[in-house]
């Protein structure tokens, strides 16, 4: 990992791609990601991340402030789990073959689990459930609207992503974090319309912008949402 520091900015230099323009991210993590055009030199790129330190000060600060308010959860009885943008109560039940059920209008987990391994071994139920959930959903999704975009894409991978949403690989494989199934169905759309429009255009130039808005013409209100309640997307 390339991390730079530029007055006092601190970033993650990425490899370069044969885009014209400078991409800089701020990610889930509030960490800078900035990946460049093939050939510029580190001394470069630090020249650029100068020249738009406002912009990410502005965006950091927002980040902060968001982040302020998120949720913290703990594994115990009534405690609330987000699914579909929707939020379920939590039972601990002993007699249950599945470590993890949606019952009833509540997220129902096996009491072993919490009394012999702990939040560990519970956030793992959770994440087994949203994944599974996930591949099934995000791939319908994205049959439904590769063809309004104009793309095949290469598979998909429903895995942690660490502090990404989402990406697109080089191979054109389609990746999303698990947590995405958090959010609303419209969230998650988004999330699928916004990396099937990265086959087109790998950066977020206007370019890029303009493919999400022929497939997705309200995407601002959906980015927006992302932005404001994705801290809240977590265990």
């Amino acid at each position: 990992m390339n991390v730079r520091r530029i007055n006092d900015i601190d970033y993650i230099l990425l490899p370069g791609t044969k885009r014209k323009t400078t991409d800089i991210v701020i990610e889930r993590d509030g960490v800078v990601t900035v990946r460049p055009p093939e050939g510029f030199t580190p001394e470069q790129v630090d020249a650029v991340v100068h020249s738009k330190r406002m912009w990410i000060y502005k965006n950091l600060a927002e980040w902060r402030d968001l982040n302020a308010a998120a949720v913290v959860r703990e594994w115990v009885k009534g405690e609330s789990f987000l699914y579909l943008g929707r939020s379920y109560r939590l039972s601990l039940v002993a007699d249950q073959s599945a470590d993890l059920k949606l019952n009833q209008g509540r997220f129902c987990l096996k009491r072993s689990l919490i009394d012999e391994g702990g939040e560990t071994t519970a956030k793992a139920a959770f994440e087994r459930f949203y994944k599974t959930k996930g591949e099934k959903r995000i791939k319908d999704r994205i049959a439904y609207y590769a063809p309004k975009a104009g793309v095949s894409p290469g598979g998909l991978k429903v895995k942690d992503m660490g502090y990404r949403w989402a990406s697109c690989t080089k191979s054109n494989l389609l990746q999303f974090h698990w947590k995405c199934m958090m959010a609303p169905p419209k969230i998650i759309d988004y999330m699928v319309v916004h990396e099937l429009c990265h086959l087109h255009h790998r950066d977020h130039t206007d370019l890029f912008w303009n493919e999400v808005d022929k497939v997705m013409p309200d995407y601002r209100e959906r980015k927006q949402w992302l932005k404001k309640y994705g801290a809240g997307l977590d265990l």
